[in-house]
């Protein structure tokens, strides 16, 4: 139960609550650029594409803390989630400094990636390790291609993401640490498939 109460907790901290990190924004100290109109759009449209990615990241913790019966491997997922919860907040503050706001689907995402880490969580603690090992690279992936889109001017956004990447990097490599397996080829495709269809759609609602 008391796993529960803090999964629930942290759904409705993720959802409907404003995320404070417990580390400053890389973006802080760096002035804001004068953008055009199409290119504060663009950045707002993939800053708005991380959040929701740092709200499933806080599902699929969550999911998996409150599963697994290994209690050294639930404060593992937990730290991982509070150093997520930075970028949540990062994220949502470069969405509030373009003047734009989260995916309205934002409680869809978060119960989709909260499924999937439940199910994964429930067949062993290798098989959820190796979503976070899996879902990290992808968002690594994203992230590096996200720099190559982001306009050069808007150096706040591109300060938090070069750092998310980093971490989210660190991540994945703690989770191979801690026992992770490698999933499936064709589960591995699936997850893309996914996150396609969710990046997609964020970059717009």
């Amino acid at each position: 139960m008391d796993q529960f109460l803090t999964a629930a907790d942290a759904a409705l901290r993720t959802l409907f609550a404003d995320p404070i990190a417990a580390e400053r924004s890389p973006a802080t100290g760096i002035a804001e650029a004068d953008l055009s109109d199409e290119q504060r759009k663009l950045s707002a449209a993939l800053m708005r594409v991380n959040h929701v990615g740092e709200v499933c990241a806080q599902a699929l913790y969550s999911a998996q803390a409150m599963v697994t019966k290994d209690a050294q491997l639930r404060e593992h997922l937990l730290h991982a989630a509070r150093e997520e919860m930075d970028h949540l907040a990062w994220t949502r503050e470069r969405l509030h400094a373009l003047g734009d706001r989260p995916s309205l689907l934002n409680p869809l995402w978060f119960a989709g990636a909260f499924a999937i880490g439940t199910i994964a969580a429930k067949v062993s603690d290798a098989t959820s390790l190796g979503f976070v090992v899996e879902t990290e690279n992808q968002v690594s992936a994203h992230l590096e291609s996200h720099l190559g889109r982001l306009p050069e001017e808007d150096q706040a956004s591109r300060a938090v993401v070069e750092r998310m990447k980093d971490d989210e990097e660190r991540h994945a490599a703690a989770a191979i640490e801690e026992g992770a397996i490698q999933l499936p080829p064709l589960v591995q495709g699936l997850m893309r498939v996914a996150a396609k269809v969710m990046t997609t759609t964020a970059h717009r609602i």
